[in-house]
């Protein structure tokens, strides 16, 4: 566009696009696209949900886990 204007003595120093139209087709890929990253952003969102749902899971088992322990070995050591 520079270039085009230098022709015409015309110096553009900045330049704003103001109106632009896309066919349909571009509109409906680029929607498309931004659908796609949404439910990849989920189903990120929904791994990171599972990963931490299994560290508690795993953290209540062993937390379980010691207290049986504990119960007995209190129980062995004062049985009655």
């Amino acid at each position: 566009l520079t270039e085009r204007a230098k022709d015409f003595h015309i110096l553009l120093d900045d330049v704003a696009l103001t109106h632009l139209s896309f066919s349909s087709e571009f509109e409906k890929a680029i929607e498309q696209k931004q659908v796609a990253q949404q439910q990849a952003e989920r189903a990120r969102y929904t791994v990171l949900q599972a990963l931490e749902e299994k560290k508690k899971t795993i953290i209540n088992a062993e937390g379980e886990m010691q207290s049986a322990k504990m119960i007995g070995s209190a129980m062995k050591h004062n049985p009655g």
